[in-house]
């Protein structure tokens, strides 16, 4: 009897067993390298995928249109082992057209899309470059000249490793009217005596604490990573988190109907002080300097290149702040897409923020880069839209590379960012020391 209840106890044990597993939206185009001519077709299809395998019964809905406005065509159906193919229509000017396929599955929603691209090379900004830009930012660099740059370090040991120094450093900027402000960051050095290539790394958007970059300054190169909140980079994380959610929410439209007071007056003019700094430094190589970051980064790698001589070379990820008036020309802007809303307390359509923007949208700058740089992006970025990147990317005088990552959104992956790394320190000379 008990061998009896022991057999029925496991058999209903493993009768009952179920299984759960995250459910994989995968979106493709039909065309392997995801572009299109104007006027050409395309065809999505999507697979869902658990276990390995192919999901069934499932519920799938596809939205498809111009990236980041209402959708132009909306399928829904039931998923069979060989997916759904979806007609998405064309574009009839150069831009992006995106699917966005969501599945249902045991009372959770997946997700998943593919942006097909419409001769992106020739995509224009609807960006207006202002006639007094030039004369504005030369105002602004020349009140900041009018500043010593009064900076203080403090070691950072245990921010530093066997081959590389770090301190925190706090610069003088340029404030709101009369007053002046600080910019922070972490500089690593070389520990070796010598001469070095200089990196500026600018940050994505956000409110956080750094550490520095102690391992590229352990292969030769001065670096300075900076924050732009005139705050000291170096706290505990509870601090950002609490002005993130308080004081600096929304910092991205700060005074943004005042082309003097916009916040990032005082973050372009503080990324020209921190090269200041470098190139004042005693170790400086008196020739090479660089810029990088991504997003937010991305776009002030660009705007520094464009607005300071000084600057050789720049590595930019995904560059927000471009092309942010795509959304007056109902297409796709920039982050922090300040003009998509159209009412309520989102809105920012008005003259005088319209205006602002041209002194700060990155395509402005991006015009005026004339020194070498690598450029990296996914076509599936909903935070950066491809829209807007090129729409500053193909305006880019100087020699320039893009590097695409296609099917990535907001993110790198790994073969990307060593390769971006490689290319800097190939451009710095270092590595090899």
């Amino acid at each position: 009897m008990l061998r009896l209840a022991f057999l029925s106890l496991l058999a209903f044990t493993l009768c009952a067993q179920d299984r759960i597993g995250t459910v994989q939206v995968r979106v493709t185009t039909d065309r392997s390298d995801w572009r299109y001519s104007p006027g050409q077709p395309v065809r999505f299809r999507v697979v869902a995928i658990q276990d390995g395998h192919p999901l069934t019964g499932a519920q799938v809905t596809v939205r498809i249109g111009p990236e980041m406005l209402a959708p132009t065509i909306t399928r829904t159906a039931t998923l069979t082992a060989e997916g759904l193919t979806v007609d998405g229509g064309t574009m009839k000017e150069p831009g992006f057209l995106r699917a966005i396929a969501t599945v249902e599955h045991n009372g959770r929603t997946y997700r998943g899309l593919a942006t097909a691209a419409f001769q992106p090379e020739a995509i224009k900004p609807t960006q207006q470059d202002p006639a007094g830009f030039d004369a504005f930012w030369a105002e602004g660099k020349a009140a900041l000249a009018k500043l010593p740059i009064d900076a203080k370090i403090t070691p950072l040991p245990d921010y530093g490793n066997a081959l590389a120094d770090c301190f925190h450093v706090n610069l003088q900027n340029v404030g709101v009217g009369a007053a002046a402000s600080r910019f922070y960051g972490v500089l690593c050095e070389p520990k070796a005596p010598g001469k070095y290539p200089a990196l500026l790394s600018v940050p994505g958007a956000g409110v956080r604490p750094y550490r520095g970059m102690a391992d590229i300054a352990a292969k030769g190169v001065i670096t300075l990573q900076v924050g732009i909140h005139g705050i000291p980079v170096t706290m505990d994380q509870s601090v950002y988190d609490s002005l993130g959610a308080g004081a600096l929410s929304g910092y991205n439209t700060f005074g943004l109907d005042n082309r003097d007071r916009y916040y990032y007056r005082r973050v372009y003019l503080g990324c020209v002080r921190s090269n200041d700094f470098l190139t004042s430094h005693p170790k400086w190589d008196g020739a090479t300097l660089a810029v990088t970051g991504g997003s937010q980064g991305g776009a002030l790698s660009i705007v520094t290149a464009g607005l300071d001589p000084r600057v050789k070379g720049l590595a930019a990820y995904y560059p927000a702040l471009a092309d942010v008036t795509g959304y007056l020309h109902n297409r796709a802007g920039g982050w922090p897409h300040m003009f998509r809303a159209t009412e309520g307390p989102l809105a920012h359509r008005s003259p005088d923020k319209i205006e602002t923007s041209a002194y700060y949208d990155v395509v402005n700058f991006a015009r005026r880069v004339k020194v070498p740089g690598l450029y990296s992006w996914g076509f599936n970025d909903e935070t950066c839209p491809p829209t807007s990147m090129y729409s500053a990317y193909n305006v880019i005088p100087g020699e320039k590379k893009l590097l695409l990552a296609l099917e990535t959104g907001h993110n790198n992956v790994p073969e990307q960012v060593a390769e971006v790394q490689a290319w800097l320190l190939k451009f710095l000379g270092a590595g090899g020391r």
